[in-house]
């Protein structure tokens, strides 16, 4: 797995997942009908495409869906790269993927998660660890912008991101006006 150069000083970690998978992996999102997919939605499951325009499908972790198991497989590996980079995550109390599951999302031209903000910024996002996001195509326009590390993500198919998930990893994306964007993307929590 081959490692995106971050500094370390940012805690971003980044590698690249199989651009194969990639492409499986939106292909699966596009054939799904239409009452599988669902406007974003942020906060308390409140639709605003001000603040976040997307078209999204959730998944809990548990499905039994080949193209989804690899996925996540390959995310382990970047969980491993991750910890390797930054050994004091080894302190942690276990976690793993969060109870909320992770979303495939959909931003159409001019669509994305507009605004400033955080993982875990709420009493029940507490369990939240750390964030990962895969991009699932190249997009020149469209990568993600950490405010306090002064450092833009760029969207590159197969980059996968892994932050911590308060508020010094305030993030947003990247609105493209030429392409449409899809992500992998959700949190690793505490598990006990």
């Amino acid at each position: 797995m081959k490692e995106y150069k971050i500094p370390k000083s940012t805690f971003i970690g980044g590698s690249f997942i199989n651009k194969k998978l990639c492409d499986n992996l939106k292909f699966y999102f596009k054939k799904l009908p239409f009452n599988f997919k669902k406007t974003g939605t942020v906060g308390l499951n409140q639709t605003d495409k001000n603040i976040k325009d997307s078209i999204d499908i959730s998944f809990t972790g548990n499905e039994n869906i080949p193209v989804l198991i690899d996925y996540l497989k390959e995310l382990q590996k970047c969980i491993l790269l991750y910890q390797k980079k930054f050994e004091d995550v080894y302190l942690i109390s276990r976690f793993g993927l969060s109870h909320e599951g992770y979303n495939i999302q959909n931003y159409k031209k001019g669509g994305g998660f507009k605004t400033w903000h955080h993982e875990r910024n709420c009493l029940k996002q507490c369990h939240r660890v750390l964030v990962f996001m895969t991009y699932l195509n190249d997009v020149e326009d469209g990568g993600t912008f950490f405010k306090y590390q002064n450092f833009k993500a760029p969207a590159k198919k197969g980059l996968t991101l892994i932050w911590p998930s308060d508020w010094t990893h305030t993030h947003k994306g990247q609105i493209s006006k030429t392409k449409e964007k899809f992500i992998v993307t959700g949190s690793l929590g505490f598990l006990e």
